[in-house]
């Protein structure tokens, strides 16, 4: 069906509304916890650094509303656990989200929430994380696990356990399903070793960017897989 000229400026106005909205957030000047299990040091190093993305890497009004529907998702998943009796604390008085801050606040984290009590005899408080995905993601949720599927959350998960003090009891992990609004629940024992490693990671970063040093790439072209969809490919292999 053919599209009228007040409709296609309707859709313009309209994402330049959302692009001119996002651009007007500030860009993080820390390592942010969600990020540091990219396995590729480097790229999170530009993130850090400021460096714009690759021309063609600029996110689009479309993925710009996938991120936003993904954080009323969140609202929605949060809702629906309070209303089955758990007891889930998603941010302070103030309003704030709960998180930490260490290295003088260039490495942070903000938590979807904690778990404070519920009708399941699960372990309180406990870490909560929320995720949302299409549905050939979400069915690998359910066969493969989230550590598997995403190492990036599960080193999420491990370093925000780790410095919420919130080790002793398994963080429950949940997936809403973008398609059909099918929820995976998965409980996550903490993993020291991963949470270590991680942490380590963090270090590494920030002492290498204060020495004026760029860390390593991680493959050796960049028309490998690891550097395909990369924001920072063109800036790091030229």
């Amino acid at each position: 069906m053919k599209t009228s000229p007040f409709e296609e400026q309707i859709a313009e106005y309209v994402d330049k509304g959302i692009k001119k909205k996002s651009d007007s957030i500030p860009r993080r000047t820390y390592l942010g916890g969600s990020s540091l299990g990219e396995k590729c040091s480097r790229k999170i190093q530009y993130s850090y650094m400021g460096q714009e993305p690759d021309a063609d890497r600029h996110f689009s009004p479309q993925t710009l509303r996938i991120f936003q529907f993904g954080h009323e998702i969140e609202d929605s998943m949060a809702n629906w656990l309070k209303q089955a009796g758990f007891d889930l604390r998603t941010e302070k008085k103030t309003g704030e989200q709960y998180g930490f801050s260490i290295s003088d606040g260039q490495i942070r984290g903000h938590i979807d929430g904690v778990i404070c009590g519920g009708p399941v005899e699960m372990g309180y408080p406990c870490l909560w994380e929320n995720k949302s995905a299409n549905d050939r993601k979400f069915k690998e949720f359910q066969s493969k696990g989230m550590a598997k599927t995403n190492p990036i959350y599960a080193a999420q998960v491990a370093l925000y356990q780790a410095y919420m003090e919130l080790t002793e009891h398994p963080c429950l992990f949940t997936v809403v399903n973008k398609n059909t609004s099918e929820i995976y629940y998965e409980l996550i024992p903490f993993d020291k070793f991963l949470a270590q490693e991680i942490s380590d990671k963090a270090v590494n970063i920030l002492q290498a960017t204060k020495a004026g040093e760029m860390l390593p790439k991680i493959a050796q072209s960049k028309d490998m897989f690891d550097c395909k969809w990369c924001n920072y490919k063109e800036t790091c292999w030229s």
